[in-house]
């Protein structure tokens, strides 16, 4: 061994500093003096499967194949048995977790999103998103960005992409849909509108046909009524939750007024002169963020934007992903049913 390699090493503290914990939302993370970062799920152990990855695969199950794309961003492609003849939509998923937690691998989008490839009859394209506060937003809105250009670029030549040999001769890029569950709905609004500031020439043959934020994170820095009077009924989401993770997932010094949480606000550019596709939007009735949901719903509407508002009567926040819960529970059951279907039929007349 060389004199230079020992040397080299630092010295060794009989007592080792122990990290200590400064910041922490219950369950889910800690953050530590050092800037590290734990996701450990601390929570009840009964939620774990729904937080355990699925692992691609090619022989079709349930109608679906899995394929992991590595690349620029890793995108997770779910495609449906079908009819060669036919090209399929292309549902680019952005999933939620307060942009500080979750994994577009997670059982629980993998059993909601294959069903929407089957169901609905499209190609479904999950991003692996970037995570705060360790990239705190823009991040995850430039990933989808990039996510959306890859797209482009294995619709516009053949390339050494893995991606192209399984979507080139299945899909149909000129209707690409974006969807987002919780604070991924807010990153269907804030990509659609940063894609569409440039012209379609710069993005053809790629169209963005439709947006689908699914209870989206909208909020404003002054509590609703429903947040103030709805009581919380899953560890998922919760009003401590909501305030922490965005605290460390906006832009730093940002309050919840920041339009990338209040697009209706005053600090955000007026709807009425930002370019969206249609856009179907879901609200849980029982969701926490249920007025500010709706706020925004109306915001968009009397902008003049198409918007339609599916309402979910008697669930809370991301029923669909509890997959216990839409297995066992009729109501719950039944309220996914209504969304596949709305889903379905929203795509199917843009």
């Amino acid at each position: 061994m060389s004199t230079t390699a020992v040397s080299a090493q630092p010295p060794v503290s009989a007592h080792p500093k122990t990290k200590k914990v400064v910041d922490e939302v219950s369950g889910w993370l800690r953050i530590f003096d050092d800037g590290s970062v734990d996701r450990t799920w601390t929570g009840p152990p009964e939620a774990l499967p729904l937080m355990e990855p699925v692992p691609p695969y090619t022989v079709p199950h349930d109608g679906i194949t899995l394929h992991d794309l590595p690349g620029s961003p890793n995108l997770r492609l779910y495609l449906p048995e079908s009819d060669a003849s036919k090209k399929l939509p292309i549902f680019l998923h952005l999933q939620g977790g307060g942009f500080c937690i979750s994994h577009h691998s997670w059982l629980m989008y993998h059993q909601f999103y294959a069903r929407i490839a089957r169901e609905v009859q499209a190609a479904v394209v999950s991003v692996e998103l970037p995570l705060a506060p360790e990239q705190r937003l823009p991040a995850a809105i430039d990933t989808g960005i990039a996510a959306l250009i890859r797209l482009r670029s294995v619709a516009r030549s053949p390339v050494d992409d893995p991606a192209s040999e399984l979507l080139s001769d299945n899909v149909d890029f000129s209707r690409i849909f974006l969807i987002g569950d919780s604070s991924g709905g807010n990153l269907v609004h804030v990509i659609a509108a940063k894609a569409l500031e440039e012209m379609d020439e710069f993005w053809a043959p790629l169209k963005l046909a439709g947006g689908i934020p699914l209870h989206p994170g909208f909020v404003r820095s002054t509590r609703s009524r429903s947040e103030l009077e709805i009581k919380a009924d899953s560890v998922f989401f919760t009003l401590d939750m909501l305030d922490k993770f965005l605290a460390l997932g906006l832009p730093v010094g940002a309050t919840k007024n920041h339009p990338y949480t209040c697009p209706m606000g005053e600090e955000a550019p007026p709807l009425e002169k930002v370019r969206l596709p249609p856009f179907l939007v879901g609200v849980a009735e029982l969701d926490l963020i249920h007025d500010t949901n709706l706020e925004y719903c109306e915001a968009m509407k009397k902008a003049g934007k198409q918007v339609e508002v599916l309402i979910n009567r008697g669930v809370s926040h991301s029923f669909y992903l509890n997959k216990f819960a839409v297995d066992m529970d009729p109501t719950t059951g039944e309220r996914t049913r209504e969304l596949v279907a709305a889903i379905k039929d929203f795509v199917e007349r843009h």
